[in-house]
């Protein structure tokens, strides 16, 4: 395909965002960090000797991804595929046109495909042959971390590069540059300041976004002015990013925030997830799991409350069951903490790993087999506080200790009542 739609296809009736790509390295804006001379990228754009086989564009939407493709692919045959649609078969096609195009004409091929984190394991190795062969010169765009979406054999055969948001001076730049320029809105408009600094808060470091509501509001504008008026009616609502980094990164500081007790931050970032499409049933069970880990036996209210808020989640749905998740992150973040139950399971798992298990003792076991429970077993319940002296755990264990409560909450409560256990088990009455 011929670089960059040729200019007859690129009417008034094409994007405003299609019409403004980048056409030449200097006219890319937000990545100048990557394109200093004799950095890699700017290496490979020159085709110098010796550039990777694989490429891969790592950065959130509307960075400039296929527009460096794009660049690279100057002189070069270009092709490209969406991870979306694209399977194994169309692959393996622009593999052996590529290798065709090379042994036949010597024509170097680019690959360029978009949304890579998409293709499974056995697609992405489909690549691996025609990347080591250089059959073809990979280069792959995903919004989600290369570590956790690409297999480690592709990875190590490519050069990843990390794309940054636009920053506000470049998307200043771009609406300046859309509204001059003769494929942009070529002079027809003028935008007011506070405009400008209303699209470029809603487009969050998106150039296509920006360009997409600087188009509609073009279209709204009223005798050729653009004013916040007309990006209102552009864009009724701020949309919120929540790539795989920002799942990871959100959910991390929703967890924390709730753990350090900080109502206000948590439901900051609950909304933050909410309003950027994470699944209610996984915001319902991770607060499910903080109840035990982070709150446990210093407030168990707080288990039936997650609980019963994953259930509700699960019954109405959205929005309604936003309340329901609101409600449960208000409670835990006020909850009194404690990581007592945590610890004492890890403790419990350490010894059971290292083979810390001796027998069950002989009082203990079934009593239905023949080799089964042996000795006297004293049945709690006849005694007057419930509880008789004995040793439960086996041999090697006796006297360990795994739930050690804090003084937090119910769980202070709970250490005299502990105490007299332990001193009734080990015969201290």
């Amino acid at each position: 395909m011929d670089l960059f739609d040729n200019e007859e296809n690129l009417t008034a009736q094409a994007p405003l965002a299609a019409r403004m790509r980048p056409r030449k390295v200097d006219e890319l804006l937000g990545q100048e960090h990557l394109l200093q001379p004799g950095s890699p990228l700017a290496r490979l754009i020159a085709q110098e000797r010796g550039a990777p086989p694989a490429l891969i564009l790592y950065g959130p939407p509307g960075c400039g991804k296929t527009t460096i493709a794009l660049l690279l692919a100057e002189g070069r045959r270009f092709r490209q595929l969406s991870a979306v649609s694209a399977g194994i078969k169309e692959v393996r096609e622009e593999i052996e046109g590529a290798r065709y195009q090379l042994s036949q004409r010597g024509v170097e091929t680019i690959l360029f495909i978009d949304e890579v984190h998409r293709f499974n394991k056995a697609q992405q190795d489909a690549l691996l042959p025609a990347v080591e062969d250089k059959i073809i010169t990979l280069v792959a765009a995903t919004t989600e971390n290369p570590s956790f979406s690409i297999i480690t054999p592709l990875l190590s055969r490519s050069l990843v590069v990390r794309l940054e948001p636009l920053t506000n001076e470049s998307a200043f730049r771009i609406i300046e540059r859309a509204i001059t320029s003769p494929r942009g809105l070529d002079k027809k408009v003028t935008i007011e300041p506070e405009a400008q600094e209303e699209l470029v808060r809603l487009a969050h470091g998106d150039a296509r976004r920006l360009l997409t509501y600087l188009e509609a509001a073009a279209g709204a504008a009223v005798d050729g002015v653009i004013n916040r008026a007309s990006v209102a009616a552009a864009a009724d609502r701020t949309l919120v990013d929540f790539n795989i980094d920002l799942h990871y990164d959100i959910i991390s500081a929703f967890i924390k925030s709730v753990r350090g007790s900080d109502v206000d931050a948590a439901l900051h970032y609950l909304l933050r997830a909410i309003e950027g499409g994470e699944d209610l049933r996984f915001l319902a069970r991770r607060l499910v799991i903080l109840a035990s880990e982070d709150i446990g036996m210093a407030d168990s209210q707080a288990l039936v409350i997650t609980t019963s808020a994953a259930q509700a989640v699960a019954l109405v749905g959205a929005p309604e069951g936003h309340y329901a998740l609101v409600h449960a992150t208000v409670y835990c973040s006020l909850a009194p903490k404690s990581n007592a139950l945590g610890r004492a399971m890890g403790a419990a798992q350490r010894d059971i790993s290292d083979g810390e298990i001796g027998q069950v003792p002989e009082n203990l076991r079934d009593g239905n087999s023949p080799f089964g429970q042996k000795g006297v077993y004293r049945y709690p319940h006849d005694y007057p506080e419930g509880v008789v002296s004995a040793n439960y755990l086996p041999e090697p264990l006796v006297g360990r200790r795994y739930y050690e409560p804090s003084d937090h909450g119910a769980e202070a409560r709970i250490t005299n009542t502990l105490s007299r256990i332990r001193e009734i088990l080990e015969g201290n009455e």
